[in-house]
């Protein structure tokens, strides 16, 4: 419980303290036009340990191996294949915003077979197309697989995930995205969690900033900024200056658990109005007990076996009706909690009840 309370006060206090200082204009925003695109290619990773696909099992690994071998004017047809070296992969990447030809990327490769690992591959040549069909990059490397697996005819022990892995900068930029960011006049800042209040305060931030009226909010979302107005030498000088900008952000008051690991965060705007509280649990514990019958001596019978349950509910003895005060602040209200003296995924049960009645305002989320 101790341990329960310490945690609990120690979120309290980061999610006090998460505004109090102004936030860089860019770690609240996204700038348009700034941004990656997505890249996926279908290729074949080599030189496993025996512990490629099974070519009954996955027939386009196959395929896509007959393919790389003719493009390298190996004739195969006709033959059948059945290596153990070799697994089929998808590849994804990310393209950041303005990358150059000849830049590197990192991609990761996963597994589309029945390989049991990627531990020691290759990843020969593969084209990285986006959403437009266009090849914007080449993949190829040794994989760096996250995970270890062993095992023998009776037993197998997995470690992580061995049939996905990484290339750290094993791509090879070769087209670049066609976009014209220095003929721009005008630039969205689109808010990553959007909020009237932010977006106010990120224009009156901008236009103080400036001296004038360059900036103005669009919706709780985006901020347009016109370039023009700024009298800044290209929009990029004036990314720059707005950047790093300062703003006390807003955020809706919420309060986020996990059922899974039992995990609580509050917001610093959660309030509490006043309510009363009871909680218990019941414990159902079954015994079997069976009773053995046996006939007298030398009398003529056979030993039977009479079974007996003894099954018994408990109900753990409980505080009564606790009240909460109304919190006016996050350190009140976890402290109103805490007095409840319950485990943290009993307060989770406390937390959706007082919420449905009412008395919870804040937005409650439940992953």
């Amino acid at each position: 419980m101790t341990r329960f309370i310490t945690l609990f006060l120690l979120v309290a206090t980061l999610a006090t303290s998460a505004f109090a200082t102004p936030i860089r204009i860019k770690d609240l925003v996204e700038f348009d036009g700034v941004r990656g695109n997505d890249l996926v290619g279908y290729g074949l990773i080599v030189g496993l340990n025996g512990t490629g696909d099974g070519l009954r099992n996955a027939p386009f690994t196959e395929e896509i191996m007959v393919n790389v071998l003719e493009r390298l004017g190996v004739n195969v047809t006709g033959e059948q294949f059945r290596p153990q070296n070799v697994a089929a992969v998808i590849v994804t990447a990310t393209l950041p915003p303005f990358s150059r030809q000849g830049g590197q990327i990192d991609i990761t490769v996963s597994a589309i077979g029945d390989a049991d690992s990627l531990l020691g591959g290759t990843l020969v040549m593969t084209p990285l197309t986006a959403a437009d069909g266009e090849i914007y990059a080449v993949a190829q490397g040794a994989v760096i697989a996250g995970g270890a697996s062993a095992g023998g005819d009776g037993a197998e022990v997995v470690q992580g995930v061995p049939t996905a892995g990484v290339i750290p900068a094993g791509a090879r930029v070769e087209r670049e995205v066609d976009f014209d960011f220095t003929g721009m006049s005008q630039i969205r800042l689109a808010l990553r969690s959007p909020d009237f209040t932010t977006a106010a305060r990120i224009e009156v931030a901008i236009n103080t900033e400036f001296g004038r009226g360059v900036a103005a909010m669009l919706d709780a979302g985006t901020v347009l900024l016109d370039i023009n107005a700024t009298r800044a030498p290209s929009p990029a000088h004036a990314i720059t200056r707005v950047e790093n900008i300062r703003v006390e952000p807003e955020a809706r008051a919420r309060v986020v658990v996990d059922q899974r690991s039992g995990t609580i965060v509050m917001g610093e705007d959660v309030r509490i109005s006043r309510v009363a509280v009871a909680q218990g649990n019941l414990t159902l514990r079954i015994q079997e007990e069976p009773i053995v019958v046996q006939p007298n001596p030398f009398a003529e019978g056979e030993t039977v076996v009479l079974p007996r349950t003894d099954a018994e509910l408990i109900e753990e003895a409980g505080t009564g009706l606790a009240e909460i005060p109304g919190g006016t602040s996050l350190s009140e209200v976890v402290g109103a909690l805490n007095a409840l003296g319950v485990s943290p995924r009993d307060m989770i049960d406390i937390l959706s009840s007082i919420e449905a009645a009412g008395a919870l305002h804040a937005e409650f989320i439940v992953r």
